[in-house]
This record gives C-alpha cells, sequence and structure tokens, in this order.
C-alpha cells in the first residue's frame, strides 16, 4: 500500500520534457551538433582559463601605479602595453574579466533563482493570487533594469557583493514569466494532480516535480541572465558607477580608456571591447544552442 504513495512512483512521473537518462544524452548530442554552441562553449572556457589561470602564469602589479611607465606601447616586457598609471594592459584585462565573470555568473544565477521561485509559485497558485504577483512583475518590467541601476549604484557605490545583489535583484523579471508558463503547463499533468489527490502539499508539488521538470528552461534562462548581467555591469561601469579602483572589470577599463583612445592608444580599449563582445555572444550561443537541444518539438 505504501509503494502506491510513493511521489516519486506517481503516473506520469517520468512525464518530462527530457525523458530520463535518455534524453539527456539525445539533448547533449543535439547540441554539441550545434557548431556555434560548441564554439560559444569553447570562448568560454578559454576566457575562464585567461581571467582565473592567466595571473598565475603572467603575473602583474594590479594594485601600485608605475608613474615611470605609463601609456607604454605593446612590447615583450608588456604585451598589450600600459594604462595611464603604469598598470600592466594583459594583467588588467584578466584582473578585469575575473571581476566581470564572477559578477556576471552569479547575478545570473541570483535572478534566475528569485524568478523561477516567483514564477512557479504564481503559476501554481493561478486566481487572483497569480495576477498579483504578475503585475508586480510587469510593473518591474516597464522600468529599464539599467535605470534602476545606475541610481542605486549612485546612491550606494556598492561593491563586489553589492554589485551581484543588485543586478540579481533588478533581472529576475524576465526568468520568472518563463518560468510562470512553464508552470501552467505543467501543475495539470497528471502526477501533480495525484500528489494533490493523495494529499501531497504545494510546496512538494513545486519543489519535487514542477522545477525538476522545469529544468531545461531554467539552464537556458540562466545562460541569457549571465550574458545581460554582464553587458549591465560593462554599461554601469563605463559611466564610472561599477567597482570602485583598484579593482576593475572590463566596462572600467572601456572607461579608463576612452579618451587614451584619441591620442593613438589602440590598446587601452581594444582588448577589453572584444572581451566583452565574445563573452556575451559566447554565452547567448550557448542559450540557443541549449534551447533547441532542450525542444522536444524539435527531435526527429
Amino acid at each position: 500500500m505504501s509503494a502506491i504513495l510513493q511521489p516519486a512512483e506517481l503516473p506520469g512521473a517520468t512525464d518530462t520534457p527530457v525523458e530520463g537518462a535518455f534524453g539527456l544524452r539525445l539533448a547533449v548530442r543535439r547540441f554539441l551538433r550545434n557548431r556555434l554552441a560548441v564554439a560559444g562553449l569553447c570562448v568560454v572556457a578559454l576566457f575562464v582559463l585567461f581571467c582565473f589561470v592567466g595571473p598565475l602564469v603572467y603575473s602583474t602589479d594590479q594594485t601600485h601605479t608605475a608613474l615611470q611607465q605609463v601609456n607604454l606601447s605593446p612590447s615583450g616586457n608588456h604585451w598589450l602595453g600600459t594604462d595611464a598609471v603604469g598598470h600592466d594592459e594583459l594583467g588588467r584585462l584578466m584582473y578585469g574579466g575575473k571581476v566581470s565573470l564572477v559578477v556576471g555568473l552569479a547575478a545570473g544565477v541570483l535572478a534566475t533563482v528569485i524568478g523561477t521561485l516567483w514564477g512557479a509559485t504564481a503559476g501554481y497558485a493561478g486566481g487572483w493570487i497569480d495576477a498579483a504577483m504578475m503585475r508586480v512583475v510587469d510593473a518591474g518590467i516597464a522600468i529599464p533594469a539599467l535605470f534602476i541601476l545606475l541610481v542605486v549604484s549612485a546612491i550606494t557605490t556598492p561593491g563586489l557583493a553589492g554589485m551581484i545583489l543588485i543586478l540579481g535583484l533588478v533581472s529576475w523579471l524576465v526568468p520568472s514569466r518563463l518560468i510562470r508558463a512553464e508552470t501552467l503547463s505543467l501543475k495539470n499533468r497528471d502526477y501533480v494532480l495525484t500528489l494533490r489527490a493523495i494529499g501531497g502539499t504545494h510546496a512538494r508539488a513545486i519543489l519535487r516535480h514542477i522545477l525538476p521538470n522545469s529544468v531545461s528552461t531554467i539552464i537556458v534562462a540562466t545562460t541569457f541572465q549571465i550574458a545581460d548581467a554582464i553587458l549591465l555591469v560593462a554599461y554601469v561601469s563605463y559611466l564610472g558607477l561599477g567597482v570602485q579602483p583598484p579593482s576593475t572589470d572590463w566596462g572600467g577599463m572601456l572607461s579608463a580608456g576612452l579618451n587614451a583612445a584619441y591620442s593613438g592608444y589602440w590598446w587601452l580599449i581594444l582588448p577589453p571591447g572584444l572581451a566583452i563582445i565574445l563573452v556575451v555572444w559566447a554565452f547567448n550561443a550557448i542559450g540557443d544552442g541549449l534551447r533547441d537541444a532542450f525542444d522536444v518539438r524539435g527531435r526527429g
């Protein structure tokens, strides 16, 4: 008798967009056939190695100024030259990239977690609770996230943890709508209805069935949120309201090198600009690849 009441064995409990291990292997194969997605994954891996392992191989001082070697052009001693206060530009690119990637990854994950919980709760509850919660989302989407971020950054001058928290709190709205839509289609599945019929709680239905069955949507949303977070922190830092010196990120490097670029110091603006473009493109390509890989309708 007890075996009948186990939620893991409810009818239809394996009726998911990716059916167990076989579905996961199929999704991986579909992802690996997408050349742009694989290229994006390689670009992200290379930048992670460059930013986190590179400083161990190419050690530079990014804290103290060296005014005797400002704005030096690329050479054997400084592969990408130096900036206006004598910092090695290649080392600074690694240092700034570490900040950009950490903030982007952490803020993207935080935004997706908040949006997932909000959207799943709204979609599962339905009725006036769903309507009220989604009106909050609609009102938040009507206000540009960059505007909120600029205002808060100007008031508080946040550090690294503060930037992550602020980005996460202004970026969760879109994932919440995606997860709500997924929840609306899942909450009427047989295994969820059976769980409710035998007295299962709402929290158990959401955490044990709806969210695990929405994992593909959650993963795809996370990759796009990471790309958006990297862009947002670059925007804010470019305007001088991001992480404060001696810390920096790629947006801050762009801002610092803008005036120098007019004097012909191209190495101060081209490398961080290309890094932002490549990393954002890579995460978007990965997101597109994952979306296609998990798309049941596209499987043959």
